[in-house]
């Protein structure tokens, strides 16, 4: 089944998470050191602040004797500034270097011994490194992650070396996509002052002039006790998890978290256009239109028209579901179907929440003899059609039961709780906002969906992105993956 809420989230084109989290029917409990931690029952999600403003969730889950362990820091691309993108990631390579206790490679080896598997990823909004380990071995993983939480270290030499597996990545993920290098090219053109325009990875002029002073002063600035959380899922005790989390994260000395300073994007005042020439086999055509993001969801609108653009952020959502949300839905049947289909694929998004600004987005591939300006009206066709027209209820229930059964079913997943459970966290909304997002989902009704499609489509919030193909070289030498990558 083909679920609403496509991967989208590009991190560093490592690891990628839904905009929505996991329908986890919990009871989530905030308390201070100085509350008593009740036992908790199972699947109740419990919140905590250490003695050093450090956030813990822990989501016990006993239908196995394991754990997932994560680490997520309030940082990422958004958080860089310009002549300096791709250090977020960077920094995350970096973390597996080394501490003044242990030697690069060191931190993967013990982990490895333990019986567990571990790895990390950068988003634009966030970095997270986890491991899944025995349930029994949590606090030897505890120990390590705060080590090198608190006192990263490494020489100049094991940054030289890893930049280049980093470039390398960069060349295999990017360069050597079409529509990779067409993205970040177009969210270039999309964003004018959201840092939302660079790239996780970098540019690769950014990576030849990074230097590991700038990597250091990264680190300092973003990996404060204050600017991370520690998620716990899995076959755990609530109190015994708070312990050794004071133990060895509280410990960590308290730093306060740099000011964020605005970065607002400034409104569009007509189409823009991106002609992108690279070697491929086919064209391809994405349309971005910048819409409202959805607010904090455990908090009042603060006015008319945030508690609007709330609503309307939660219909575009359907909207896309609607268009894309399941086998057979409208783009695929009016673009991909029968004799005379203009593409040979046809989809949907929308960006609900994020700490940068979101948007809208269709794209296509044209079928063969179909140019991408075909494709492209065919697209705006379907949703001016909504708008015209509206959507039925039985569309809307389709969609909306298989959210609830999609979201549901991710529960069999000990580390997507702890992904999705660290996700809300760094995005600064509620832990159960998987499931405040549902209930309003699905209040969500045909008139706001018909509504939001007559709004939000016009030229002037509109950046549309061609893939023009050019002859693919004959003797184009394949890449092998990047040895020592992290991911």
């Amino acid at each position: 089944m083909k679920h609403p809420f496509p991967t989208r989230w590009l991190a560093a084109g490592l690891l990628a998470t839904t905009p929505l989290g996991l329908l986890a029917q919990t009871t989530v409990a905030a308390t201070t050191p100085t509350q008593p931690v009740a036992a908790a029952a199972a699947g109740v999600t419990q919140q905590f602040t250490l003695r050093n403003g450090m956030t813990l969730i822990v989501k016990p889950d006993r239908r196995a004797p394991t754990a997932v362990h994560m680490v997520w820091v309030r940082v990422g691309s958004m958080d860089e500034v310009d002549g300096t993108s791709g250090v977020a990631h960077v920094l995350e390579h970096m973390l597996f270097k080394g501490t003044a206790q242990l030697a690069p490679g060191e931190f993967s080896r013990r982990v490895a011994a333990l019986g567990g598997r571990e790895n990390a990823f950068t988003a634009r909004d966030y970095t997270g490194y986890f491991q899944q380990i025995p349930a029994n071995r949590l606090e030897d993983v505890m120990r390590l992650e705060a080590d090198r939480f608190a006192n990263n270290r490494w020489a100049d030499d094991e940054f030289r070396r890893e930049i280049e597996v980093v470039k390398e990545e960069r060349r295999l993920r990017t360069e050597d996509s079409p529509r990779a290098l067409m993205s970040e090219a177009m969210n270039a053109v999309t964003f004018v002052a959201s840092p939302y325009r660079r790239p996780i990875i970098g540019w690769m002029s950014d990576l030849d002039a990074l230097t590991p002073d700038d990597v250091r002063a990264f680190y300092r600035q973003w990996y404060s006790p204050a600017n991370a959380a520690v998620v716990v899922a899995g076959d755990v005790d609530v109190k015994q998890v708070h312990a050794l989390a004071e133990r060895h994260y509280g410990a960590i000395a308290a730093r306060p978290v740099p000011p964020r300073k605005p970065r607002t994007e400034p409104q569009q005042t007509g189409v823009r256009r991106l002609d992108f020439k690279a070697p491929a086999e086919q064209a391809y055509v994405s349309l971005a239109f910048k819409v409202p993001q959805l607010g904090r969801l455990d908090a009042a609108a603060p006015d008319e028209a945030s508690a609007q653009a709330d609503t309307d952020a939660l219909a575009l959502t359907v909207l896309a579901a609607v268009l894309d949300g399941y086998s057979g839905a409208r783009l695929d049947r009016a673009l991909t179907q029968g004799t005379d289909r203009v593409a040979d694929s046809a989809g949907a998004w929308n960006g609900l929440m994020g700490r940068g600004p979101q948007l809208f987005v269709l794209y296509g591939t044209p079928a063969a003899g179909r140019r991408a300006t075909e494709v492209e009206a065919a697209l705006r066709a379907e949703v001016a059609r909504v708008a015209r027209d509206g959507v039925s209820d039985a569309e809307l229930n389709r969609v909306k039961t298989q959210w609830v059964a999609g979201e549901v079913y991710k529960l069999d997943s000990v580390f997507n709780q702890a992904r999705e459970l660290g996700s809300h966290w760094a995005q600064g909304q509620p832990l159960d906002a998987s499931e405040r997002v549902i209930a309003r989902l699905r209040a969500i009704t045909a008139e706001q969906v018909r509504s939001v499609a007559a709004r939000y489509f016009g030229d002037d919030q509109l950046t549309v992105g061609t893939l023009v193909p050019q002859p693919v070289p004959a003797n184009r030498p394949s890449r092998p993956a990047p040895a020592g990558g992290r991911h």
